[in-house]
């Protein structure tokens, strides 16, 4: 009885989400395709910028926004290579060969474990595809659950962006070997003599921060302390230049803190679409070969019925980046957040360098700025002579 009334409240769940009025209103916001999924790289990007309405409300319609920006003719510029996808495909596969003996033995060493048999689970097998986001979550609670179970592999995870949930199919393992549940995530960078490229590592503790988050939350469902998840977090990545794995502990607790506060801050997805106007559509109306026929000009339009927040770290985890830094030329936001607080009310440059020069009053919130500001071009101008 208590599997059926799971199930049916698994179903009605399920019911409710696709048929509620948010759901009807990104369904016409994203056009009739579908949704592109979140992962942790997109919740991780989000919440570097909460402010930004506009990556909420698109990750939220489950918009493509490399083909959006694409046709509006500012192509995203970063992305893994093809080389990179395809070594790092090479590389979790010889760790998961043979029941993950390879990526098992080397986190044993890691943690200093003695070897010893480990039931894993793998969630992502073909079958599994047949279940909705929900079922795949029921059933990773179930896993994990399970005392004899001691790895999970592709669990699916759901957190709450901006009071949507949001479902996450990680290509992770969640081992629990030492009595704690941890992550591990795979990386293809490789660490040479023990070390590896710090910005490549800062991501990965973010992105990891996402699923230790949504592990604790769901431990939480269990009834269970949510410390039983470790915020060390298992690296696994190529040692030096071959395919034997090296292991590195991430210590993510200041990521979670952080990403904590800032999903915390989201203002609610309902509350962005009741600022939109009715009929706004990103649908890129993309004919049978997969090539957007909507107008630039028409989404362009559209992107600027969107509240948008550029800073300049955007470049580096956002598709939209480059046409939002167009859109931002001449603000004091473009020169980064940092520069936007301390000319307080000063929105854009020609207003900063005219409150600098004494050519215009300031008002009573641009008091102190300007103050700093003729302060700052009095030190300038001696400096020049």
């Amino acid at each position: 009885m208590a599997v059926a009334a799971r199930q049916e409240s698994t179903r009605q769940a399920i019911l409710a989400a696709v048929t509620s009025p948010v759901a009807d209103r990104l369904r016409t916001l994203r056009g009739p395709v579908a949704p592109r999924r979140h992962n942790a790289r997109t919740i991780a990007a989000l919440t570097a910028n909460p402010g930004c309405d506009r990556r909420a409300v698109l990750d939220a319609a489950g918009v493509d926004k490399v083909l959006l920006a694409e046709q509006v003719g500012h192509p995203a510029r970063f992305g893994q290579s093809p080389f990179a996808i395809s070594r790092g495909v090479t590389f979790e596969s010889g760790l998961k060969a043979d029941g993950h003996r390879a990526l098992l033995a080397a986190v044993r060493e890691r943690l200093g474990l003695a070897e010893g048999p480990a039931a894993v689970l793998d969630l992502g097998r073909s079958e599994a595809a047949q279940l909705s986001n929900e079922e795949r979550h029921e059933r990773t609670r179930q896993a994990l659950s399970r005392a004899d179970v001691a790895v999970i592999d592709h669990p699916m995870l759901r957190v709450e962006v901006a009071g949507q949930p949001v479902y996450l199919e990680p290509d992770l393992v969640a081992a629990r070997l030492d009595g704690q549940l941890r992550v591990v995530e795979i990386k293809s960078f490789p660490i040479i003599d023990g070390r590896a490229d710090q910005a490549k590592v800062a991501a990965a503790a973010m992105q990891a921060a996402v699923y230790v988050l949504a592990l604790r939350q769901l431990h939480r469902q269990l009834g269970r302390p949510a410390a039983d998840v470790s915020a060390d977090v298992l690296l696994v990545c190529p040692r030096d230049f071959g395919n034997q794995p090296a292991v590195a502990v991430l210590d993510t607790r200041r990521q979670v803190a952080v990403l904590s506060r800032q999903l915390a801050r989201m203002t609610r997805i309902a509350d962005l679409l009741d600022r939109l106007p009715e009929g706004l559509s990103f649908d890129l109306a993309l004919d049978a070969d997969g090539v957007s026929t909507r107008p630039a000009g028409e989404l362009a339009g559209a992107l600027a019925a969107t509240s948008a927040r550029y800073v300049p770290e955007c470049r580096a985890s956002c598709e939209l980046a480059l046409h939002c830094r167009t859109e931002a030329r001449g603000s004091t936001g473009a020169l980064g957040a940092s520069v936007r607080e301390a000319l307080g009310g000063a929105a854009d440059v020609a207003t900063a360098l005219a409150l600098a020069e004494g050519r215009v009053k300031p008002g009573p919130h641009e008091q102190e700025s300007a103050r700093l500001l003729r302060h700052a071009a009095r030190l300038r101008a001696e400096a020049l002579a």
